[in-house]
């Protein structure tokens, strides 16, 4: 279906023709129908699926009409981390270009001229506003924002807020909302917490869900089948004689990110860790030092795991199995990006050995088992265990493992 085929405003028929978007994709597809009825709206949908212009097409649509409050803060739209923030503004900024829409960014880890930026923003009368949890709830507690009139309210990568602890922020705002609005609630997951807080927020709401899709071809994938206490020398073993030089280590809290942290470093990595409890200011420096090379390997919780553009990562190791089998999709999809190849390994440790096999019957495939090195002792069987199907993948590992260059699938 094409962009034109919509009964949308003519200034943003002329914004969405300048932006060369011509053919929608499946979300947008689906979606954009359904809200233009005004229907609340649950959105299952993985990042890069074209989901933010599924939502705000719509929105600008009606706010086209002129039929809102001027001056008024119309749409809210609450984002889990300044990058999405600044990416959503942008796209506000495009699509609205041939109307009197305005929007502002609001989002943390800035100094006090931003702040007051935001606060400027609000006054002049901004229509949409993209902001973090954390940096609306000050404005709210300031009195800087008024949102008795917000008639859009839309939570962006859900599952990401929540995972970062912004439930009750979120709930929070929700009460500063007239009870009479549109809700849209997009998520990579559906965790049963979403659901709840869906239901507390949402009102009838439609459901657009889009299959999870498969990692890309590029991506090498291997698992060690170990002991917990034999991650971290599994990891001394891969890089004995091949330093590290673009590497994301995912653990499951970030409680455990630094501790791996601190073991990494203590074997002679040059470790930076990223996770909830940083700054924006110290995420944004790690980041800065991780894409130019002063860090090697970067430890994070599933922080990053979405939304943030890296392009050439080599290696991904999975140091605790994800939740579940979208997760694992995010956190690999970080190597082989831009038609590049990499390599993704993942750590089962008995307590794990259930999860992961949930996530070899999404792939449809076994997983090659690399054999642990025989310094590091016996590991436990893989209870699930099959003949494998993963043909040519060990001398590969064992090859990278050794020390060389990437490895290759052929």
């Amino acid at each position: 279906m094409r962009f034109d085929e919509f009964d949308f405003q003519p200034a943003l028929l002329d914004a969405i023709d300048a932006m060369n978007f011509q053919e929608c994709t499946p979300i947008q597809e689906k979606a954009i129908p359904l809200l233009l009825e005004g229907r609340d709206l649950i959105g299952i949908a993985q990042t890069g699926t074209g989901k933010t212009a599924a939502y705000l097409l719509p929105v600008l649509d009606k706010l086209s009409t002129g039929n809102y409050p001027e001056n008024a803060v119309n749409c809210l739209i609450m984002v889990p981390t300044r990058e999405l923030a600044q990416q959503i503004d942008q796209q506000v900024e495009g699509f609205s270009y041939f109307t009197n829409i305005s929007g502002t960014a609001v989002y943390g880890g800035n100094d006090g001229i931003r702040f007051e930026q935001e606060k400027r923003g609000f006054a002049m009368g901004a229509d949409i506003v993209v902001a973090t949890p954390g940096r609306l709830i000050s404005h709210i507690s300031l009195g800087n924002i008024d949102l008795s009139k917000v008639s859009f309210f839309i939570l962006d990568e859900a599952d990401r807020m929540l995972d970062m602890g912004f439930y009750d922020d979120i709930m929070q705002i929700v009460k500063q909302l007239p009870q009479k609005r549109q809700n849209m609630l997009f998520s990579a997951t559906m965790p049963d917490e979403i659901q709840r807080m869906a239901r507390t927020i949402l009102h009838n709401p439609a459901e657009v869900k889009l299959a999870v899709s498969k990692p890309a071809d590029g991506i090498l994938q291997a698992a060690y089948i170990c002991y917990e206490v034999q991650k971290l020398p599994i990891i001394q073993s891969l890089f004995s004689n091949n330093a590290p030089k673009r590497v994301i280590a995912f653990a499951s809290s970030k409680l455990k990110v630094k501790e791996i942290t601190k073991s990494l470093r203590r074997i002679g990595l040059n470790v930076g860790e990223m996770h909830s409890d940083l700054t924006q200011a110290e995420r944004d420096d790690i980041m800065h030092r991780f894409r130019n090379g002063h860090i090697n390997v970067l430890v994070a919780t599933d922080i990053v795991s979405r939304g943030i553009d890296i392009d050439d990562i080599d290696l991904v190791i999975n140091f605790d199995v994800p939740h579940d089998p979208e997760d694992y999709v995010h956190r690999i999809g970080r190597t082989a990006r831009a038609g590049a190849e990499g390599c993704a390994i993942t750590f089962v440790s008995v307590d794990d050995q259930s999860r992961f096999r949930q996530i070899e019957r999404f792939l449809g495939k076994d997983v090659y088992k690399v054999p642990l090195p025989a310094e590091l002792g016996e590991a436990p069987a893989y209870a699930a265990e099959r003949k494998n199907s993963a043909k040519g993948v060990r001398p590969q590992l064992h090859h990278f493992r050794k020390g060389g260059h990437r490895p290759r699938n052929k």
